[in-house]
């Protein structure tokens, strides 16, 4: 064999051309892919990935963003209990805690201490704070039938401000918007700005 310079048939220097490019922008595409597949989900207690909207199939979903430590989101948990158990079987309630810093076993302990009765989802990677466009806890995110984001906001006006509330509350946005989810009807509003607790570390 002589050691001049060797070319490939026209046909093959082709398919492996073509080989090549079809494997760079495999290898381009794949991290965007994994990170859309990941960003989908929060965590459950147990650390399995959940998607709120595909797990609540034909039903109006409703995230309840809330921490253990605000007192603003605590006083809210009876208001959060009632609502959610108004119209069963065409809603489905979560509890979505965003702070990184809280453990599976403090939430757990936090549910029981304030009898909630909801499933709760870790948003470690702040997938679902995003999605819902909330900045507060307590704020709540509502999602029609076909998953569509139709409200996100306060879940009424008790409170005027940090720490100065009403004796009672005299607008229910989230009520409202439940409804209007459930029947097709529209809102004055779809966002409303919540008073409470910011969530720490957004972009």
């Amino acid at each position: 064999m002589s050691g001049g310079t060797h070319t490939l048939p026209p046909d093959i220097g082709s398919l492996v051309r073509l080989v090549l490019a079809a494997s760079l922008i495999f290898c381009t595409l794949l991290p965007s892919v994994g990170w859309s597949a990941e960003q989908a989900s929060a965590l459950d207690l147990s650390g399995l990935s959940v998607d709120p909207l595909k797990a609540s199939p034909g039903k109006v979903v409703v995230l309840i963003f809330v921490r253990t430590d605000c007192p603003i989101s605590n006083r809210y948990a009876p208001t959060i209990q009632r609502l959610s158990a108004q119209h069963p079987g065409k809603t489905a309630f979560w509890l979505v805690y965003p702070d990184r810093a809280e453990s599976p076993e403090a939430i757990r302990k936090h549910e029981r201490d304030f009898g909630y009765l909801l499933p709760a989802l870790r948003d470690v990677q702040r997938t679902l704070v995003q999605q819902s466009h909330v900045q507060i806890t307590p704020e709540a995110a509502v999602y029609d039938v076909h998953h569509r984001l139709v409200y996100h906001g306060r879940i009424d006006n008790l409170y005027e401000d940090f720490g100065r509330a009403r004796s009672a509350a005299t607008t229910h946005e989230l009520e409202d918007a439940i409804l209007a989810a459930i029947h097709g009807g529209s809102l004055a509003a779809e966002s409303v700005p919540a008073v409470g607790c910011y969530i720490a570390d957004l972009p």
